[in-house]
């Protein structure tokens, strides 16, 4: 089943197999899986880690009842230990194996675990507010595909937006200003969970206005998934809900895609380096073969780090929002 928005194609668990839904994901159209018994596990597994790090708070209302520095630190010790639990990278093989996804070819990155607390309690940091952006413009591939799933129930107060209008329309941004290996070497191992006002950040935006309206916002329950390429200009909705959204995402590339450039059109990305680095095949977690990442590489690597390599104090919020 498919519905039309603004000449992009939404999908409803569609059965087209990997190969098609990959071109049409590089063209632009969106697809929602409602219901997969692998997406509805790594949903519990992320519930339970979620519902004891805030026990004996509801994890949806935590916010009402903690000073915002505290309800930081929980996150700034949740999100890493989601992140290096082995099982979130097994739950992420199983997700992608369901979906058709041929293991020997797809890569993928860790997931990440994301907040979104309501009424502007916390906005910047460990629980950043996304404002409208494509990954790309964060050193990310054209080929990139990303997956989104919630943990709780999610509603349109709360959720994720889409703004198709976008999507080959192209914006004055920031991006110019972000290399992914400065950001590496600099940002990406501040203590984000002490950042509670402003976000300093380099974190790349539009700089001119944005008309966010006609968008689209997929309500999947929890077991559903959301896939999209990361050239889509998505954000967060900003919550009025009254309660904490939690989802998941994590991101691949199909080798294929990356060996004959296949992806999304190139549109306004300005940025520098490459997160090709970071994706591990599903079969056996090994890396893109050097001759894949030297030809997304520009050579900037020599003014930051490369691969990112966490520091070793425990409780370190490290790979939480790279990009």
């Amino acid at each position: 089943m498919s519905t039309n928005a603004s000449n992009h194609s939404i999908h409803f668990d569609s059965s087209m197999p990997d190969d098609d839904r990959r071109r049409a994901l590089h063209e632009g159209q969106l697809f929602v899986f409602s219901c997969l018994p692998s997406v509805q596990r790594f949903a519990q597994f992320a519930r339970g880690m979620i519902e004891a790090a805030f026990a004996p708070l509801d994890p949806e209302t935590a916010q009402y009842a903690l000073p915002v520095e505290r309800y930081a630190q929980i996150l700034g010790e949740l999100k890493p230990a989601f992140i290096h639990a082995p099982e979130s990278k097994e739950h992420v093989r199983s997700i992608l194996e369901a979906l058709g996804c041929d293991p020997r070819q797809t890569y993928f990155d860790v997931p990440r675990l994301r907040s979104s607390t309501s009424d502007d309690y916390l906005t910047s940091g460990i629980a950043y507010a996304w404002h409208p952006h494509r990954d790309t413009w964060y050193s990310a591939p054209l080929c990139q595909l990303n997956f989104w799933l919630p943990v709780f129930q999610i509603q349109s107060g709360n959720g994720m937006a889409f703004h198709p209008a976008y999507w080959s329309r192209a914006v004055r941004n920031s991006s110019s200003d972000y290399n992914y290996y400065v950001w590496n070497k600099v940002h990406r191992g501040v203590a984000v969970a002490r950042i509670i006002g402003e976000d300093p950040r380099p974190l790349p935006r539009a700089i001119e206005p944005m008309a966010l309206d006609p968008q689209v916002r997929l309500l999947c329950p929890v077991g559903g998934v959301i896939v999209f390429s990361g050239a889509q200009m998505h954000s967060s909705v900003p919550n009025a809900s009254g309660r904490t959204r939690f989802s998941i995402d994590f991101r691949t590339v199909h080798l294929a895609d990356a060996l004959q450039r296949h992806g999304a059109p190139r549109t306004d990305e300005a940025c520098t380096g490459t997160t090709m680095r970071d994706y591990r095949r599903v079969t056996d977690l090994a890396s893109l073969p050097d001759e894949v990442v030297a030809m997304y590489d520009d050579g900037t690597a020599g003014g930051g780090e490369a691969v990112y390599a966490p520091p070793p104090s425990p409780g370190s919020a490290d790979r939480d929002i790279a990009q």
